[in-house]
Formats: C-alpha cells, sequence, structure tokens
C-alpha cells in the first residue's frame, strides 16, 4: 500500500483559514461507510442523526500556547521552538526552528530572560530535549511568553485564541487541538444530551504526529510517535455500558477514536478506565474493535488521518467524499467542515 494512494487534489482556497463566527454553522457531510452514499448538511443538526442510548466520545485535552519565540545566548539568533511532550517538571520534548542553531548546550532566553532553557540532548528523529530555568508558576509564565501553535497551512492570525480550543477542554498537554470537537457549542452539547445521548470523555495529549508528514513511500513502513492519554473510571463505564447495550459508541475525532482503539486492543476489546503512551496506526486492513461512527474533519493528502478515515470507511468511498467535497467547496483542516461516517439504517 502506497502514501500516494492517499493523494488529493485541493485547491489552496479551500483550506480554512479562520473559524467560522458561529461553531455549529460547519457544513456536515454525512458518509455510509457501507455504500459511499452522501449527504449534505448543517453540524447542528447533528443532534438529529444521533439516537437515544448513543454514547458520544469527547477527547478533553486542552491546547497549551505551546509555540515559544527566543534568542540564542551570546548571538541573539532567533529561535522558534515548540513543546511537543513534557517529561518531567522542568524538561520537555521540542521541535527547534531552525534546528542548527540548537547543538547540544545551547541556551536559550525567552521573554527577556524571565524563562530560559539549555539543550541536553538531539533525538536521533532530529527533536531536542531542553531543560528549563524560571521563577514562578511555569503554566503561567507560558501563557504569558507563548503562543497558540496554529498549523503551518494557517496563515491568519487568530484573533481568540478560545477558538482553537473546544468548549469542553479541561487537561492541559496538547500542542495542537482535537479539531472535530471545535464544532460543538454548549448549547449543542445540551440539546444532544436532552435526546438521552451520553458523552464520555477520554483524553489524549495531541503530539508531533500532527506536524510530522509522512516521508516514507509504502505505508507501512511509517512510525508513528507516542501520545499520552488516559480514561477515568466513570467516563470508561459510560463507554462500556453502551457497548454492552449495544448502542453505538461514536468516536468524536481521530483522536478519541485513536484512544478507544488502543484501549480495546490492549484490554481484549473492553474499554477500561487506564492511561499510557499510544503509538496505535490505524490504516486500510485494520479491524475496529471500539467505534461504530466518526465525526472528523477534512484531512491533509497522505496524511496518517486520511488513512484512519479510510480505514474506517473504505479508501475509494473516501477519496470519492473529498472529490465530492471539493466540488462543493467544502472547507478544509482544522478551522473546516466536518464529516460523518456511520452505517445508516
Amino acid at each position: 500500500m502506497k502514501v500516494e494512494d492517499f493523494n488529493f487534489d485541493l485547491p489552496k482556497e479551500l483550506i480554512a483559514q479562520d473559524p467560522l463566527a458561529d461553531r455549529a454553522a460547519s457544513r456536515l457531510m454525512l458518509l455510509d461507510r457501507q455504500t459511499g452514499r452522501i449527504r449534505h448538511e448543517v453540524f447542528r443538526n447533528i443532534v438529529e442523526l444521533l439516537e437515544e442510548g448513543d454514547c458520544l466520545v469527547v477527547n478533553n485535552t486542552k491546547v497549551i500556547p505551546a509555540r515559544l519565540y527566543g534568542v540564542k545566548a551570546g548571538t541573539n539568533a532567533a529561535i522558534e521552538i515548540l513543546l511537543l511532550k513534557r517529561l518531567s517538571d522542568r524538561e520537555w520534548e521540542i521541535l527547534v526552528k531552525p534546528g542548527k542553531k540548537a547543538r547540544t548546550g545551547t541556551e536559550i532566553h525567552f521573554g527577556d530572560g524571565r524563562l530560559t532553557g539549555i539543550i541536553t540532548e538531539v533525538k536521533e528523529d532530529g527533536n531536542r530535549i531542553i531543560s528549563f530555568t524560571y521563577e514562578g508558576i511555569f503554566e503561567e509564565i507560558l501563557d504569558e511568553l507563548g503562543t497558540m501553535p496554529l498549523p503551518p497551512y494557517i496563515t491568519h492570525t487568530l484573533q481568540d485564541k478560545n477558538r482553537y480550543q473546544t468548549v469542553y477542554a479541561k487537561y492541559d498537554g496538547s500542542a495542537a487541538a482535537p479539531t472535530a470537537g471545535l464544532h460543538f457549542t454548549q448549547e449543542l452539547l445540551d440539546q444532544i444530551r436532552a435526546k438521552g445521548v451520553k458523552i464520555a470523555t477520554i483524553t489524549l495529549h495531541v503530539g508531533l504526529g500532527t506536524f510530522r508528514p509522512v516521508k516514507v513511500e509504502n505505508v507501512t513502513d511509517h512510525h508513528m510517535h507516542s501520545e499520552y492519554y488516559f480514561i477515568e473510571e466513570d467516563q470508561a463505564n459510560i463507554i462500556a455500558a453502551a457497548k454492552r447495550n449495544n448502542k453505538r459508541v461514536i468516536a468524536v475525532g481521530t483522536t478519541s477514536c485513536r484512544t478507544l482503539e488502543t484501549v480495546a486492543r490492549d484490554h481484549d476489546g473492553e474499554i477500561v478506565a487506564c492511561s499510557g503512551w499510544t503509538d496505535i496506526f490505524i490504516y486500510p486492513g485494520y479491524t475496529f474493535r471500539a467505534i461504530d461512527g466518526l465525526i472528523t474533519n477534512f484531512h491533509l493528502p497522505e496524511s496518517t488521518l486520511i488513512m484512519l478515515v479510510s480505514a474506517f470507511a473504505g479508501r475509494e468511498h473516501v477519496l470519492q467524499a473529498y472529490r465530492t467535497a471539493v466540488e462543493e467547496k467544502y472547507r478544509f483542516f482544522s478551522f473546516g467542515d466536518v464529516m460523518y461516517i456511520s452505517d445508516w439504517k
């Protein structure tokens, strides 16, 4: 299976640069995963497509202002870093740009020296380990000095940083938003609950994989970087009860999907309270054990995300849906429109 098998033509003008004023006003494409049939809706109508007893699973991770701009001690050369993974109280795994200026021992100052970092290790994949020194509370310093790490295809400045957070974001730790969840408003969630749909939360902190393109020719040669997840006991019980009662489990976003499938894989198909690191890579041929439906944005060509969606709905169905989305001028990627993939009744 070739990576190029997941390519499609996308006009640049269809890449959404700004979020809509109304989160729930995005267009919604319905895709029948068995037949490939397509319908067009508005996202706020998702409540009509859900049934009493369904379980909607959302990722309540919170994006941190993970991009920091600093200067190299001694030369004042500009350096940009992206926080990827917290390793200890003061150590993080990071991306650095430009990397050639950040060898082991490099000292970087941020915010006129309020925050200082020293590169302690250069990893084989080019990532760095940085050790910070500061006075005060790191999260407060980061909130003041850091910026939201928008993907490189978004060139506009985000006016309201809360629009790159879901309304249910709770636990700090992501370098990117779980974007399928950006379409929900609190009002819409209330309507969904009122219909008798259960809403369960999981947490997966979105990390490096969001930013790294697939650079191999064969899909199976790609290595996913690991991301930390956890499911609390009361939430695991909600999901497990839905499955036990033969109700649908619908993942909001690929991050929720990957977490659920990781847990089901590791616990004989059961959803239980647990935590850990996952590098699960889902592509066509994968057998799903946890989810019955998927709400997801439109993803980049040749990305691991479009491969996951293709595993769930079939590559030809997905590529045809993407071609239709281009023809119908859907908005793509993080601030774009959304798909709901399920088995139609």
